[in-house]
């Protein structure tokens, strides 16, 4: 995979700008000139391109074969920060196994990593269970591997499950975040994400209390979806390269939301009840999930804060980061805002046998799982 250079993001923004503020203009030739070295493109991008084109008069853009690659580009955006070679899973003592789940909204498969130390004899409360959503162009084993996430399971004997986008749903294995469809808690995507954590809630002997859901990039676009539609479900959320929930609503908006232009959220949703405790890893050189996603994300914590601390840092040999921390009135820090000084679009403290990941850290899944172990 190769990363955009300055002249394609240039021409996507100004493509995105153009198809947002001018709809007058040639749909079809404006998203060909912006991507003109892009291929394949998925079902869900032909639909929406072809009724934005049919919608503005291009009458000559007829089949899914004239549509230009716009989603597959956004899969490749998402995907920035630099590729390893994506091996097999490496040899752990616990099990990591695959599954499916099956609802109306379709099917997804997943991989579920059992710890050696988890014990199915009812000796306690249950253990933690993480939901790890990955990026584009990634898979659970991919997945695993750079974000070593099966690696602290052994340690702190939490189960993980890794969620499988297919290609039939998106060409590029992103989760569909910016789908009207798949921002509604009981339908699409989110509906067989929350089927397949309560499917292993109920095969396993998990704490209710301690299920979480984080993701990266396009999976942390919908972590969040997750965390907002189903807190009575998921205790806490991690958020790596992301984007808040509503961010957008069609392709063209997420295009625009990637740059930092957000479009208003729908206030009735994304109040849930409670602000979700949350914490955000972003790379300020992030190039293709704009930084100021990170800092909306904070939102909901910042307004519920009773106090704030910033804290300045930097791992030896590695980046320097900022980490802000919101405290509720318990004293309980309900929100962690990681900035990460030098950083661009891959998973911070990751390892190289898996792709788009910064080895010069912080170490983003161990300070997941610490925040996590703090919220049940």
């Amino acid at each position: 995979m190769k990363l955009m250079n300055n002249k394609l993001i240039a021409q996507m923004r100004a493509a995105t700008r153009n198809l947002l503020h001018k709809p007058h203009l040639d749909t079809n030739k404006v998203i060909q000139d912006a991507l003109k070295n892009a291929s394949a493109m998925t079902q869900a991008a032909q639909a929406q391109l072809q009724g934005l084109s049919q919608a503005n008069g291009n009458a000559h853009l007829r089949t899914p074969a004239d549509v230009p690659d716009m989603l597959a580009e956004l899969g490749r955006t998402f995907g920035q920060g630099g590729a390893a070679a994506n091996e097999p899973a490496e040899t752990l003592p616990g099990t990591f196994s695959e599954g499916s789940y099956t609802n109306a909204a379709g099917t997804r498969s997943y991989k579920l990593y059992v710890p050696s130390t988890y014990q199915a004899a009812d000796t306690g409360k249950g253990a933690a269970l993480v939901v790890m959503l990955h990026g584009c162009t990634q898979d659970p084993d991919d997945f695993a591997l750079g974000t070593q996430m099966n690696v602290l399971a052994e340690e702190t004997g939490c189960l993980v499950v890794y969620p499988a986008q297919s290609r039939q749903a998106n060409a590029s294995r992103c989760w569909n975040w910016f789908n009207d469809v798949d921002q509604q808690r009981g339908r699409g995507e989110p509906s067989i994400i929350a089927g397949i954590t309560r499917k292993i809630m109920g095969s396993y002997r998990i704490d209710p209390g301690q299920v979480y859901v984080a993701g990266l990039s396009a999976g942390g676009a919908m972590a969040t979806i997750m965390g907002t539609l189903y807190p009575d479900l998921y205790a806490a959320v991690g958020v790596h390269s992301g984007l808040p929930f509503a961010a957008a609503s069609d392709l063209p908006s997420a295009l625009a939301a990637m740059k930092g232009q957000l479009q208003r959220q729908r206030a009735d949703e994304t109040q849930p009840g409670r602000a979700i405790p949350i914490i955000v890893f972003h790379g300020d050189q992030d190039h293709t999930v704009h930084p100021t996603n990170g800092d909306e994300l904070m939102v909901h914590a910042r307004d519920a804060a009773h106090a704030m601390a910033v804290e300045p840092g930097r791992v030896p040999s590695g980046h320097a980061f900022t980490r802000t921390l919101h405290k509720g009135a318990d004293g309980k820090v309900h929100g962690e805002h990681w900035v990460i000084h030098g950083a661009g679009h891959a998973w911070s403290g990751g390892s190289a046998r898996g792709t788009y990941t910064d080895g010069k850290g912080p170490d983003a899944s161990r300070e997941m799982l610490r925040f996590f172990a703090t919220h049940r």
